[in-house]
């Protein structure tokens, strides 16, 4: 049923572009740490960079739980369903990294985004993961749902902010530059966009 791919390329990059949802799964390396897995969506924040590369927007948050274990540790999961069509499940375990908004990379990453606008959503940094295993499986247990729409409230919220605003929501929030678990997240103050 399973099957493992040297890369993410053809029939899998079509089937992962195409979700509108997927998830990301890390851990601090503290045996009584905290896992995480958190829902992402929100459409042309995802991106196949190259046949082992994909990238993200992380956006403004409650917390900073990813950012935090990858600069720990590195370790992360991304996974999608196929919740319309034929059954599907695929997973790309990697190594990922933070690309903070002051990092000289950053404007050259953000625009492999061309097709959404992240100013209203309060952009912290680009999420960049190395695939070390790719793997699909059945899928045959997901059900059926209907994707509608993205939800226009995130934009909503964070587009009322600025740099100086949201450095103040990220430093009033608990676990932003902190992890649940004492980790450092997100480097606050906020550092200034490169672009």
């Amino acid at each position: 049923m399973g099957k493992t791919y040297e890369g993410i390329d053809g029939r899998l990059r079509s089937f992962i572009e195409a979700q509108p949802v997927f998830f990301t799964a890390t851990a601090p390396l503290s045996a009584d740490g905290t896992l995480n897995l958190s829902p992402k969506g929100l459409k042309g924040s995802f991106a196949v960079l190259d046949e082992h590369t994909v990238a993200y927007l992380d956006f403004a948050g409650s917390n900073a739980e990813t950012i935090a274990h990858l600069r720990e540790n590195g370790r992360i999961t991304l996974m999608w369903c196929a919740f319309q069509g034929p059954p599907n499940i695929v997973r790309v375990h990697g190594r990922g990294e933070p690309v903070f908004r002051d990092d000289p990379r950053f404007g050259d990453l953000l625009a492999r985004f061309p097709d959404i606008d992240p100013a209203p959503h309060g952009l912290r940094a680009i999420i960049v993961v190395t695939a070390e295993l790719v793997r699909d499986t059945c899928g045959y247990a997901v059900p059926f749902m209907t994707y509608e729409e993205d939800r226009d409230l995130h934009g909503k919220r964070f587009a009322r902010e600025d740099d100086a605003s949201l450095g103040a929501y990220f430093a009033k929030k608990e676990h932003i530059a902190t992890s649940l678990d004492g980790l450092p997240g997100l480097p606050l103050p906020l550092p200034p966009s490169t672009v």
